[in-house]
Order: structure tokens, then sequence, then C-alpha cells
């Protein structure tokens, strides 16, 4: 488990999903290797490459729900290659990514990825570390 202050992620949870107007409500986060990541990539979703993140939707109506298979290894990685990222910040980054995901905000579609690099910064600057 990494290091989280569990209750302050969970009030900025709650507060980017009600941005989006949305609430919070059964969201499981799975936090593992890449070398399991890439198995949930190829089996659930046939891709075979390493990510930082895979999220699995279940969100209903305005309830946002889901499981976030979340890479440590990869946010190792990211946070020393990005000089200007540390691992809890990049820890931030990548949670607040899969919940924006779970607020109907894409990346995979032209302009997209920049919405969402924008919504990850404001949602990163209402954190308070």
């Amino acid at each position: 488990m990494p290091p989280i202050k569990r209750r302050e992620v969970s009030e900025w949870i709650k507060q980017v999903a009600a941005s989006y107007g949305k609430k919070v409500g059964d969201i499981a986060y799975i936090f593992c290797s890449d070398e399991r990541i890439l198995e949930v990539n190829r089996q659930y979703l046939q891709h075979d490459y390493y990510t930082d993140i895979i999220t699995f939707d279940y969100t209903e109506g305005k309830r946002i729900s889901g499981d976030l298979f979340i890479s440590l290894d990869t946010i190792q990685t990211n946070a020393e290659q990005f000089a200007n990222n540390d691992y809890q910040r990049e820890l931030h980054r990548v949670i607040i990514h899969g919940i924006l995901h779970l607020c109907g905000i894409n990346d995979k579609g032209p302009g997209e990825r920049e919405i969402m690099e924008q919504a990850e910064n404001q949602a990163l600057s209402m954190l308070t570390d």
C-alpha cells in the first residue's frame, strides 16, 4: 500500500467529483506491479503494453463507481523520468486520472489528451498536500 493520506485524498476525490456534478460511490483501488497491470490489460482490453492505470467504470447516473488498477512500478518510473514530479504527486495524478475517467473525461480521441491534462492539473491544484 503506497503512503496515502486516506482521509485527505478521499475528501479531495469527493470535491473533484462534485465539480463535475458527481457523487462518489464504490471505488476500489488495486495497487499492483507492472506485470499485473500488463496481465489485466491483455486479459480484459486485449492491449499488450504496460500502463500506469486501467479504469473499469461501473458508474450509474451521477454516482461514480469503478475499479482502478494502478501500477506502482510505472508511477515510480514516471516520477523519476519527469524532473518536476515526485512520487507522491505522480501517485495523486494517476489516481485522479482514473477518477476523471469515471466523471466522463476521455483521453483517446483528438484533442482529448489535452482536456484530460488540463482537468488533472485543475484537480491537483485542489489538493492540499
